[in-house]
């Protein structure tokens, strides 16, 4: 009798035991990497303006374009940007409003990503690396300039091509009173040639238009 209630006791105590403790705690989950924060809508107008007036020729048929937005001012830029990276390349040889300077040094520490917002009138493509990363997303075409782009003509190629590949866009920038707007672009094709632009605009009532551009870097191959 004895040797049976104290079974019954060790049972109850197992039982009480096991009600209090619980099951086992799973093991945390892991946290799942944070995507890059979208380009601002605000943006594409200016993005599209410049591809349209210095990039596109009446040949091209495609435009293949980097997701992640650039985060320095040249290929061989050390370090995150600072004020003194654009005294170093002589972007407008300092003549850029210093609001306008300090909010692109703000906005492009770190890359954003673009989105299918674009409407510079010809098919384009997302690349990463040498994958494409959708399909071709159509759109109504818009007049495009008989003449030669002036960044292509200053850039590394010395014919118009018909696929654009490819263009990478920092974030635009925008000074305190949005008079002025800021953006660097890179024009880079597979056999190693490419070009960096500055690209200076300015707004006029609502419309925006492009104030000056120059050529930061270029490489030709042989």
């Amino acid at each position: 009798m004895m040797r049976r209630t104290v079974c019954v006791w060790a049972l109850v105590s197992t039982l009480i035991s096991a009600s209090l403790t619980g099951p086992p705690s799973a093991a945390p989950a892991e946290t799942p990497p944070t995507s890059p924060p979208p380009v601002p809508l605000e943006d594409y107008p200016l993005y599209d303006l410049v591809v349209d007036e210095k990039f596109l020729t009446p040949e091209t048929k495609l435009v293949l374009l980097e997701r992640p937005t650039l985060t320095r001012l040249h290929p061989e830029q050390l370090g995150p940007l600072r004020l003194e990276t654009f005294q170093e390349y002589d972007i407008f040889d300092g003549r850029l409003p210093i609001d306008l300077v300090r909010d692109f040094l703000f906005k492009n520490q770190t890359p954003s990503q673009c989105e299918g917002h674009f409407g510079f009138g010809v098919r384009y493509r997302f690349v990463s690396g040498n994958e494409p990363e959708q399909q071709e997303t159509s759109l109504a075409p818009l007049p495009v300039s008989l003449a030669m782009p002036q960044l292509v003509q200053e850039g590394p190629l010395d014919e118009p091509p018909a696929v654009l590949d490819r263009l990478s866009f920092s974030r635009v920038a925008y000074s305190v009173g949005r008079e002025h707007a800021f953006i660097y672009v890179e024009y880079n094709r597979p056999d190693g040639s490419g070009a960096g632009f500055a690209v200076w605009l300015r707004s006029s009532g609502s419309r925006w238009g492009i104030f000056d551009s120059e050529l930061v870097w270029a490489v030709r191959t042989q």
